[in-house]
């Protein structure tokens, strides 16, 4: 109980970095040295709440004791708190990597092509895949619905990655926006299974609060991809017309 214990009190300090951090480049000007340095910070936070949360996933399922033995629906415990958080643990990894990896590589996306990258997309995919089989046999909607945004953000990433034709060059721009977000995303929620379960453990299973952060994430890449395009349209040029 003092190892796991201690997991937690580590993954709560690296997701309060990562939460606090993580608004600081949404609000500040794309690129500029504040943007970069609160990118990181909420990286880097994330990173750490990921590991944590894939380990504490580990203990939940594999440990000897049980986690809150005052949950008589084991099987469903196992789902959200077991492997919905690894599977979370290894999304918010993979987001991060991903995010981080398409501005470093912005001049060669052939680079994001190599073992190193492809193995960490693959991982989020399997354990995704399984999240979601096990939410069926769970009758637990929310395990497959988070499973297949995750799988859907990988399928997109790869898009990006294989395609034959360069893309446009700023194109590399959305991509980590996006994954940026969905860091946010899978990080919220598991953050929130901390939480709820000491806080309000009678809505644990209520799958309307844990869908709370996929619903603002998803907002917030609409928002903001509209808003985009809506900067790249070219602008009327207010010329009128000469009579005929």
């Amino acid at each position: 109980m003092a190892l796991f214990e201690a997991l937690v009190i580590a993954h709560v300090a690296a997701g309060v970095v990562g939460l606090t951090a993580f608004w600081g480049p949404i609000v500040t000007r794309k690129g500029a040295a504040n943007h970069r340095k609160w990118g990181k910070a909420a990286c880097y936070g994330f990173l750490g709440a990921g590991a944590l949360a894939i380990a504490m996933a580990l203990l939940s399922l594999y440990g000897l004791e049980d986690r809150h033995p005052e949950i008589s629906d084991r099987a469903l415990f196992d789902g959200l708190f077991g492997w919905m958080m690894l599977y979370l643990g290894v999304l918010t990894i993979g987001f991060v990597d991903y995010g981080l990896a398409v501005i470093r590589h912005a001049r060669d996306r052939r680079a994001l092509r190599g073992v190193r990258y492809q193995a960490v997309i693959a991982a989020v995919v399997i354990s995704g895949a399984w999240c979601g089989y096990y939410g069926i046999r769970v009758e637990h909607p929310l395990m497959v619905l988070v499973a297949s945004i995750g799988i859907v953000a990988m399928a997109i990433q790869q898009l990006y990655i294989w395609r034959r034709v360069d893309p446009p060059r700023t194109t590399y721009v959305g991509e980590h926006f996006r994954a940026l977000i969905g860091m946010g995303i899978s990080a919220y929620t598991a953050f929130m299974s901390v939480g709820l379960i000491r806080m309000v453990p009678e809505h644990v299973f209520n799958p309307a609060i844990w869908a709370g952060p996929s619903v603002v994430g998803l907002s917030l890449i609409l928002y903001f991809t509209l808003k985009a395009k809506r900067a790249a349209a070219p602008k009327p040029s207010g010329a009128r017309p000469h009579p005929q």
